[in-house]
């Protein structure tokens, strides 16, 4: 997929605001070998860096546009690599495992859950915040519109589900990987917006993104519905936009 960073910096601020709640779950400390799986700018890498002196930190990263920001911030001991979370494998070789708003766009979590808890060294630390929003109503008429004419034929039939599970889901998998004592919550971001269409400039930024590239010069006429349909459901100014997001941490003995 093609990321636009301008795009989704537009709402810098409230994306935020769940790495700081994920980063006081986190032991973080000098000497570490850390993995930040969909660094994205590299900005928050940076940010586990600097918490952790003297780590070897490498941010993983599948866009080039999102990596050609990132980059410039590299030094001794933060690096950056392009690459697929989905190719991507280690056995016991990070002392933390970080992942922040990426891992919903990773399908089987299952499968990739026991693999990130395999990644870890003995006493490493697994740390994943997600976006867990897709019953939003904006969510709903983002996939009912692509299900109906004539936006399916011109999808393709393709609609985004979130393969994010629930919350306990994921505690009694990382408890049955030997994981301790799993700490894994939902949270609602509470993010004042001026009106319903706002919501739309947040999803241009993130569930979106596949949408437009399918569609290349359709895309408008698409974001024009999409738009009026999410004014109309969210009628109120401002407009609260309740996030939700999952928040998982848990230790390798």
């Amino acid at each position: 997929m093609t990321w636009s960073p301008e795009q989704y910096h537009k709402f810098r601020d409230e994306r935020a605001a769940p790495f700081e709640d994920l980063v006081a779950l986190a032991a973080l400390r000098a000497g570490m070998r850390v993995l930040d799986l969909g660094c994205g700018t590299g900005e928050l890498t940076a940010q586990l860096a600097a918490l952790a002196p003297g780590s070897d930190v490498l941010g993983l990263d599948s866009s080039s546009a999102m990596l050609e920001k990132a980059r410039p911030l590299a030094r001794a001991g933060l690096r950056f690599e392009q690459g697929r979370i989905e190719d991507w494998s280690a056995e016991g070789a990070y002392d933390g495992v970080f992942s922040h708003a990426t891992l919903q766009w990773v399908d089987d979590h299952d499968a990739l859950f026991r693999k990130l808890a395999r990644a870890l060294a003995p006493g490493g630390q697994l740390l994943v915040q997600m976006p867990s929003n897709h019953d939003h109503v904006s969510h709903r008429i983002v996939r009912e519109l692509a299900a109906s004419a004539p936006w399916k034929e011109r999808l393709g039939g393709f609609v985004r589900l979130s393969p994010v599970r629930t919350i306990d889901f994921y505690a009694e998998l990382l408890h049955g990987l030997g994981l301790a004592r799993p700490t894994v919550v939902e949270k609602v971001y509470g993010h004042v917006l001026e009106d319903g269409r706002a919501v739309l400039e947040w999803l241009k930024g993130t569930l979106l993104v596949p949408y437009i590239e399918r569609l290349g010069a359709g895309a408008p006429d698409f974001l024009g519905v999409l738009g009026d349909r999410i004014a109309a459901a969210c009628p109120e100014r401002p407009y609260y936009f309740a996030f939700r997001r999952t928040l998982i941490a848990a230790r390798r003995p």
